[in-house]
């Protein structure tokens, strides 16, 4: 085959990326081009994407493809979940989308479940009930009066409505779409019932289509910018983490995923939702996955509680690299002070140092003293953490978990990686950090004919990258750290 050449637009609610990526006898080779902010504004009280400045981003990303002096095939995008940009009939936005960080939707799901009971919710969407969803995102703005939605004749999702400003073409692609609590995972269609049900306009949403769908090409307007022709725009996996498991390299079905990095989102693929009593009473959720698999799994907050910790630190002129936390982790004592990373006080503190501190007074523990300290509690806690979610999926899937793949930038960290073998007991195969971009890649070369399947991608995976395997040790030290856990996190004994 001759080499090929795609673009990943992989945007993160931190930052995004726009990287090359090359596919030639079987191996993928990528290349970083430019790096931007995911660029949140807090205006009169609300908060919003920079949906334009993105979109340049995204330009100056074609403009440094096209100084490579290559042929690109394609362009595809990935992004968060849940949010979304409303649309005039005109096609123009109404507004910039708002962001799952801002507290409108504080409080929404409790006025939703009295409209419409929550198990019933569950039962239709099978997604992790969670405020921000866009489901409550489109109760909250109703409720608000927003000009935008009152206005609006229809919404695409992130990923959706950038490629709608590259392409002119508009699409719901179906990874995305099943981050909204709207999606019907069985049908894998929109729940407009639902949306009727709660006062909600019901058509607001385009028929899905699945990931690795060619949306278009570059307007004419866009290859006047930036000097690229003829390239296509795919519908990719648009939820990164979808992409992101899209590009596991597994070899077979036994395993399950950790997506590490600010959210942790930990499960596995299976070809059908899992929605029963047991699974709406842990809150797993139900998303789609490439092929129409679904990714059953829960969300976890991750990196959150130590990026906190050291943007706390920075401000007093203290600065650390990941070299030195690392060091730092493994000096402090071990399995002093643990904490749920889930609990409701990490959410957005003022002061995560302090927040930490009150959670340890509160359960009877000892109080962090170092930035040391800090670390290692954040470290073990997540460690621990995983190991509860584990054994509820252990109870739920329908065959044994023999390795859990973690992905992403969190990958990289060797010390956690090994404390998480030692925590669930069974070995851990770390890599790669770029599965998002990956798998972003590898759904355009599918839609492009190049390869077949989710096998295929897989194959193409394993054989361009060399991730690196954690065994478990230590475990009646970890198994006595784990009852601990439980007793100061009060995890659920399922």
């Amino acid at each position: 085959m001759d080499k090929k050449y795609f673009l990943a637009f992989d945007l993160g609610a931190t930052s995004g990326r726009s990287i090359l990526a090359s596919i030639e006898n079987g191996k993928i080779e990528m290349k970083e081009l430019t790096r931007f902010p995911s660029r949140i504004i807090h205006l009169h009280g609300k908060y919003y994407w920079s949906i334009y400045a993105l979109y340049g981003a995204l330009k100056e990303g074609l403009r440094a493809a096209a100084r490579e002096n290559v042929k690109i095939e394609s362009v595809g995008i990935d992004t968060w979940g849940v949010d979304f940009v409303y649309l005039g009939e005109d096609g123009t936005f109404m507004g910039l989308p708002r962001t799952y960080r801002d507290p409108y939707t504080n409080g929404i799901p409790e006025e939703v479940f009295g409209i419409v009971p929550k198990k019933e919710i569950y039962g239709l969407t099978g997604i992790q009930i969670m405020n921000f969803n866009s489901l409550y995102q489109l109760f909250a703005a109703k409720k608000e009066h927003s000009s935008a939605y009152h206005a609006a004749s229809e919404a695409l999702f992130m990923p959706d409505a950038l490629a709608y400003l590259l392409s002119g073409e508009k699409v719901c692609e179906y990874t995305i779409a099943s981050t909204s609590q709207i999606l019907n995972p069985r049908t894998k269609c929109m729940e407009t019932g639902l949306l009727e049900n709660l006062g909600l306009k019901k058509d607001l949403f385009r028929d899905i289509v699945m990931p690795g769908t060619v949306i278009g090409t570059l307007t004419k307007d866009i290859e006047e910018d930036t000097g690229l022709k003829n390239v296509k725009v795919v519908a990719v996996a648009g939820h990164d983490t979808a992409s992101a498991i899209a590009a596991i390299p597994a070899e077979n079905e036994r395993f399950a995923y950790l997506s590490s990095g600010t959210w942790s989102l930990m499960g596995i693929e299976v070809p059908e939702p899992v929605i029963t009593e047991e699974t709406y009473q842990m809150n797993f959720t139900n998303e789609g996955g490439v092929e129409g698999t679904t990714r059953f799994l829960k969300n976890i907050t991750g990196m959150w509680l130590l990026e906190q910790c050291r943007a706390e630190w920075a401000g007093r002129g203290k600065e650390y690299t990941y070299s030195e936390i690392t060091k730092m982790a493994e000096s402090a004592e071990p399995f002093r002070s643990l904490v749920d990373s889930d609990h409701p006080s990490f959410a957005n503190p003022g002061n995560m140092p302090e927040a930490i501190k009150n959670y340890c007074k509160n359960t009877n523990q000892p109080v962090p003293g170092s930035e040391s300290d800090f670390i290692r509690c954040i470290f073990e806690s997540l460690a621990l953490k995983y190991k509860s979610v584990l054994e509820s999926l252990n109870k739920i899937s329908l065959f044994p978990i023999e390795k859990l793949h973690v992905i992403g930038g969190g990958s990289q960290n060797k010390l956690l990686n090994q404390w998480i073998a030692n925590s669930i007991g069974i070995p851990v195969v770390a890599g790669p950090a770029e599965a998002t971009a990956m798998g972003n890649i590898m759904m355009q070369a599918k839609a492009l004919g190049l390869v077949g399947n989710l096998s295929d991608i897989r194959n193409l995976v394993r054989n361009s990258v060399a991730p690196e395997l954690f065994l478990p040790q230590d475990a009646p030290v970890w198994e006595d750290a784990y009852r601990k856990f439980v007793d100061k996190t009060a995890v659920p004994k399922l």
